[in-house]
């Protein structure tokens, strides 16, 4: 059995009864049941997830997934290649939004090099998993094989399971790499059958000419390489990205290690999708940062059946919006674990 074969087989619905119990403490802190809206539903899902109605919430890791891609060779992008590599030592200095929203948040950002085109030699910090050197440009053909797309996703896996021992608490999503938008958007046309002009972004904020041009280049490459939707690592090697194998390999392993796993933006959700698509009850153990305001995101998130935490209108990805909405479901974990009962505080309960 390879690493993502256990992780799969591993992965259980929640368990009802700890979502009921958890309702049931919070029902009797000192407020009106229901009076603290969605942070009562993050601290259900959280004890839920975690088998605790007290969970440890101290640990906070967001791994941040860079890879290169072939398409940005058929213009898709408004930056050049190179920026990927120069923004993954960005991270590593502690330079980028990531960084500066994860320090606010007192979350540890570890970068991970899935598959940049370029030679970084041991560099501190960095965790070197490179599968290649980017995916080939998926308009001309698969842009990995299978086995490359595997081998992606069992170093999710793999990171996920470190996790558990290093007693992780909460884990979220982030990625870097230039055209990755043009793959999620290939992947999401693919999954969900929507039209792609209804799931294709500006990404870096490509003007109207690129746009057209991105959708001509995906549509050529979803005719080529016919993604069998139904299979999610078909999908992920015909026209998915590394990075994105990465995050949807992170997102099983969590579940499966029974983590919650926060998903950032676009790029990340497409990656989140794949792995409900190869295990259903991955959604369960999921938290929807927020809703970027890349197009097609709604889509992905209606899907999912995910309500974002958060609409801040943004669309940097990195794994920022993961790095605000984790410190909002941990406070709704406090609630549960710190706010005083009725009976504890003294205080006269509601009539019935």
């Amino acid at each position: 059995m390879t690493i993502l074969q256990d992780a799969l087989a591993r992965i259980q619905p929640l368990d009802p009864l700890l979502l009921k119990q958890a309702g049931e403490r919070l029902d009797r802190k000192t407020k009106p049941i229901g009076s603290l809206g969605r942070l009562e539903e993050f601290a259900r899902r959280f004890a839920a997830i975690t088998g605790s109605l007290a969970p440890d919430t101290g640990k906070k890791v967001i791994y941040t997934f860079a890879a290169d891609h072939g398409i940005v060779d058929e213009g898709v992008s408004a930056f050049p290649r190179d920026v990927t590599p120069q923004m993954v030592f960005n991270f590593l200095r502690g330079g980028a939004g990531i960084n500066v929203l994860a320090r606010h948040g007192g979350v540890e950002v570890r970068v991970v090099d899935m598959g940049v085109d370029y030679d970084f030699g041991s560099v501190q910090g960095l965790i070197d998993r490179k599968i290649a050197r980017g995916t080939r440009n998926f308009a001309k053909g698969a842009a990995m094989t299978r086995e490359e797309a595997e081998a992606a996703l069992e170093v999710g896996v793999s990171l996920a399971n470190l996790c558990k021992e290093e007693c992780v608490a909460m884990v979220g999503t982030g990625e870097m790499g230039i055209g990755n938008t043009t793959s999620a958007s290939a992947v999401i046309a693919t999954v969900s059958g929507m039209p792609l002009e209804r799931v294709t972004s500006r990404g870096t904020g490509i003007s109207d000419a690129i746009l057209a041009n991105k959708m001509r280049v995906i549509r050529q490459g979803l005719e080529i390489n016919r993604p069998d939707p139904f299979d999610p690592v078909d999908v992920l090697a015909k026209v998915g990205g590394l990075e994105i194998a990465g995050i949807a390999g992170l997102v099983v392993g969590c579940a499966a290690n029974r983590i919650p796993v926060v998903v950032d933006g676009f790029i990340s959700t497409a990656g989140a999708i794949i792995a409900v698509g190869m295990s259903p009850h991955v959604r369960e153990y999921l938290f929807a940062a927020h809703e970027s305001v890349e197009i097609g995101h709604r889509c992905m998130l209606d899907m999912l059946g995910a309500e974002p935490i958060l609409d801040l209108k943004m669309r940097l990805g990195e794994g920022t919006g993961a790095a605000l909405a984790m410190g909002i479901i941990e406070a709704g974990v406090k609630i549960l674990k710190e706010m005083a009962t009725f009976q504890e505080a003294g205080v006269a309960e509601r009539n019935t």
